[in-house]
C-alpha cells in the first residue's frame, strides 16, 4: 500500500470516529440511536474524498440544523456537563440567579420568621462570623439552591430515568420519566421526589416531598414541606441550555415565585470533581481563610 493511501485511509477513519461520537448524542430515552457508519473499503483518492464529504455533511448535528425530526431528536438529549453563564446579582460570585431574588413574591409570616432566623455567607445580608448557612454544617444542598450554585452538573439520561449528578456536595438525584405519578405522601427528604415529562421541546421536571431544613437560594430565603419544584430545561441549540425554575411554596411565599430562564453553557472538555463536604477541612478553611475575610481591616494609627 502506498504512503499516501494509508494517509488517506487514516483520515477518512478519524473523521468517522468522530461522526460516530457526534450520534450518541442524538439519542435519548426516547428516540433510538442512529445506526453506524459501515467499514469504509479502501479506495481511489476521489472516492475517499467525496465519501468524506457525504459524512460529514450528512452527520447528525448537520442534518439536524435541515431536518425538523432531527432537530427535535437532538432537542430532546440533554446529556452532557453544564455550567451556568456568568451572570449573577453578586458581585464576584458568578451565577446564583437561576433563584432570581429580584421576582421573589412576598414572605408569608412562616416565611418572614424564618427568613430573619437566616444568616447567609454571601449578599447584603451577610455578616461575618455569624453565618448559620446549612452548608457549614455539611449538610447536603439540595433544589433549588443546587441549581442555583455557580458549579457545573452532569445530565445523564438512561430508559425510564434521567440522573444529575452536582460537582458541589457529590450529589445526584433521581428525575423519574417512565410516567409514574408524583407519590401522593412522600416521607420528606434533603432531594424530594422527582418526575419528568417532555412537553414538546421542554423536559419539564416537578419535585415534591422536601423537608424544611435547606434554603431556596444562599441568601437566605426558606424553602417548607409544601414546596412543589418545577423546573423547565429546553436545549437552544448544542451548546447552551435554558432552565427555568418556578417554586410554588404557600407555607413560605404569598404566591408562586417564577424566575426568568437561566443559561448554562456545554462544556464537552469537563468533569465532575469529587468535592465532599468534610468537617475538619470546612473548619480549617473557616480558620485560615473565610472568618480572617470578613474582618475589616485595623485602622491606622
Amino acid at each position: 500500500m502506498e504512503i499516501e493511501e494509508v494517509k488517506e485511509v487514516k483520515e477518512v477513519k478519524e473523521v468517522k470516529d468522530k461522526t460516530e461520537r457526534a450520534q450518541s448524542r442524538v439519542g435519548d430515552f426516547s428516540v433510538p440511536l442512529l445506526p453506524p457508519h459501515p467499514p469504509l473499503p479502501l479506495l481511489p483518492k476521489f472516492s475517499a474524498l467525496a465519501i468524506l464529504a457525504a459524512m460529514l455533511l450528512f452527520s447528525p448535528l448537520a442534518f439536524a440544523q435541515k431536518n425538523p425530526a432531527a432537530s427535535a431528536a437532538l432537542s430532546h438529549d440533554l446529556s452532557g456537563v453544564w455550567m451556568q453563564y456568568p451572570d449573577g446579582i453578586v458581585p464576584g460570585v458568578p451565577g446564583m440567579n437561576a433563584v432570581d431574588t429580584r421576582t421573589r413574591p412576598p414572605l408569608t409570616p412562616w416565611g418572614k420568621a424564618k427568613f430573619d432566623a437566616a444568616k447567609p455567607l454571601v449578599g447584603p445580608r451577610a455578616i461575618p462570623g455569624e453565618e448559620n448557612n446549612p452548608e457549614l454544617r455539611c449538610e447536603p444542598d439540595g433544589p433549588p439552591k443546587l441549581l442555583n450554585l455557580p458549579n457545573p452538573f452532569e445530565i445523564i439520561q438512561i430508559p425510564g430515568r434521567v440522573l444529575m449528578f452536582f460537582e458541589l456536595g457529590h450529589a445526584w438525584r433521581t428525575v423519574w420519566t417512565d410516567g409514574r405519578p408524583l407519590p401522593k405522601n412522600p416521607d420528606p427528604t434533603w432531594l424530594g421526589y422527582s418526575v419528568g415529562k417532555w412537553e414538546g421541546d421542554t423536559f419539564v421536571v416537578e419535585t415534591i416531598g422536601f423537608n424544611d431544613k435547606l434554603w431556596d437560594d444562599s441568601f437566605g430565603n426558606p424553602r417548607s414541606d409544601e414546596t412543589h419544584l418545577t423546573e423547565r430545561y429546553r436545549r437552544l441549540n448544542r451548546d447552551t441550555l435554558e432552565l427555568q425554575i418556578i417554586i410554588d411554596d404557600p407555607k413560605s411565599y404569598t404566591k408562586p415565585w417564577v424566575s426568568p430562564p437561566k443559561l448554562h453553557k456545554l462544556e464537552p472538555g469537563w468533569e465532575i470533581a469529587e468535592w465532599f463536604c468534610v468537617l475538619d477541612e470546612d473548619k480549617a478553611y473557616d480558620d485560615v481563610v473565610r472568618k480572617p475575610a470578613g474582618v475589616a481591616p485595623a485602622a491606622n494609627k
